[in-house]
């Protein structure tokens, strides 16, 4: 095991400042997955496995939420109020149970892909039980205790404000590590951000694309910044159109800025298929004419921004030639490049193992796909899919009606961290190796989950003083 000292430092910064702003563990936890390829020290008896910090933080909440003294009532009350935690530990379980058995089970029958362990990169073997069973597996199940655990303490105090200070928080770091590292290569300085990289990643941080600088942050590639840029993104302009915030909307226009110029095809597809709800969202208050001066101002720049590059294209036509390459390049033709047909085999190679193994799975970290909806029905099998998509189904409603039962800013950061959420979705979905959800999902689950138990709390409530006063008793939802 070798520790990095640059990683503790890392994180002894994002202690500080969690401390200032009065939520170390819960900013902290927010915070810290802005550094995507910044780890705490290296596993050399898992294949080299370097843990990314936010698991440190991860650690930290949990142990910190299983020492309370009150931790088992605690736990029974989260458990009694908070049903679709039961699902959430008996996936868990599952995931456990399948990442030992099924690789020896189905050992040698299927051909999988996985991380060579005498280099780098990915290649076609025998399944076999892998040091990935392991890491996937404790990544997984660290998120659901993590999830576990914010239910704990947000269903016991009121610790919204710690939620938004740490989304904010991150997507501040995500933007201006972005636009640090654009600004570093333009100005011939390489990557500057390489010190802050001490996972033991294949770094591609120095590459362009169509002429264009490749944008990487503190992330490992441009593809991951891009479906880091696409999450923080929907969180900023969620709670922007909730709140009127000029910071969230400062932000959310610099990520949008950096989220083109990082040339990846994640972020542009991602992007493309997240403008369809708010496209139908102001198609329909066109309609209905209840058009608000935000929605005028985002139809008002993409008329300005259409109307300049047309301008452009009449002055000099060949202006936008190296973009119209870059877009061709990285979406138009992805899909018949090298790399597009190398993933689309990872994929029908994990379906066949989905059907192969009768629907159970290979078991978590057993293979990799491209696509996590894939790698779910290949890893975890049809019972751990019904399971997830249980789960899935609960970040998708969100608040629902129950939004009427708690204040507008509680409903507003739960709303972005929804957005924020079916966001990282729809980018693990475009590129994701692991049935792992990512820690963002979990999070969710929890700020979603707590906020509905309270909403039905405030309700009954709120009917209750109905009854007694003689008036009608308000509609509580299940």
């Amino acid at each position: 095991m070798q520790i990095s000292f640059v990683g503790l430092l890392v994180c002894a910064g994002i202690l500080l400042v969690g401390y200032f702003c009065r939520g170390p563990l819960i900013i902290g936890l927010i915070a810290s997955l802005a550094f995507g390829a910044t780890a705490f020290m290296t596993l050399s008896s898992l294949g080299g496995s370097s843990p990314l910090i936010y698991t440190f933080f991860a650690v930290l909440l949990v142990t910190a939420v299983a020492t309370r003294r009150r931790i088992w009532r605690d736990l029974g009350d989260v458990f009694g109020k908070i049903r679709p935690l039961w699902v959430l530990c008996s996936l868990m379980l599952y995931a456990i149970v399948g990442a030992w058995l099924f690789p020896r089970l189905f050992a040698g029958q299927i051909s999988v892909f996985v991380q060579s362990p005498t280099r780098r990169g990915i290649v076609e073997a025998a399944l076999v039980p892998v040091s990935g069973n392991i890491t996937q597996t404790g990544y997984f199940v660290l998120g659901g205790l993590t999830a576990i655990a914010l239910c704990v303490l947000l269903l016991q105090e009121d610790r919204i404000e710690s939620i938004r200070r740490g989304f904010l928080l991150w997507c501040g770091l995500h933007a201006g590590m972005g636009l640090l590292d654009l600004l570093g290569k333009l100005a011939g300085a390489g990557d500057i951000l390489s010190p802050v990289r001490t996972a033991s990643y294949a770094m591609l941080t120095e590459v362009t694309e169509g002429g264009y600088w490749r944008i990487a942050g503190a992330n490992s590639e441009a593809s991951a910044f891009g479906g880091g840029a696409l999450t923080c993104l929907a969180f900023c302009y969620t709670y922007w159109r909730k709140t009127k915030s000029r910071l969230a909307q400062g932000l959310a226009s610099l990520l949008l800025v950096l989220l083109v110029l990082s040339t990846s095809s994640t972020a542009y597809v991602g992007l493309a298929i997240l403008s369809i709800p708010i496209g139908l969202s102001i198609f329909r208050s066109f309609l209905g004419g209840r058009i608000d001066k935000d929605e005028i101002l985002i139809i008002a720049l993409i008329a300005l921004a259409a109307a300049t590059a047309l301008s452009i294209v009449l002055y000099k036509e060949e202006f936008f030639a190296p973009f119209v390459h870059l877009i061709d390049s990285m979406v138009l033709s992805k899909s018949s490049s090298a790399s597009g047909q190398e993933r689309l085999y990872w994929n029908i190679k994990s379906l066949q193992a989905f059907i192969n193994t009768s629907g159970l799975g290979v078991g978590l970290g057993s293979s990799r796909a491209s696509s996590w909806p894939i790698a779910i029905a290949s890893q975890l099998g049809l019972v751990g899919s019904v399971m997830m998509l249980t789960l899935l189904f609960v970040v998708f409603r969100g608040m629902g009606s129950l939004k009427h039962h708690v204040d507008r800013e509680t409903n507003a950061v739960v709303s972005s961290v929804r957005a924020c959420a079916l966001a990282s979705v729809v980018s693990s979905s475009l590129i994701g190796a692991s049935a792992d959800p990512g820690m963002f999902f979990f999070i969710a689950l929890a700020v979603i989950s707590t906020t509905r138990a309270n909403a039905r709390r405030n309700s009954r409530a709120a009917a209750k003083r109905a009854l007694q006063f003689g008036q009608p008793a308000p509609f509580a939802p299940i």
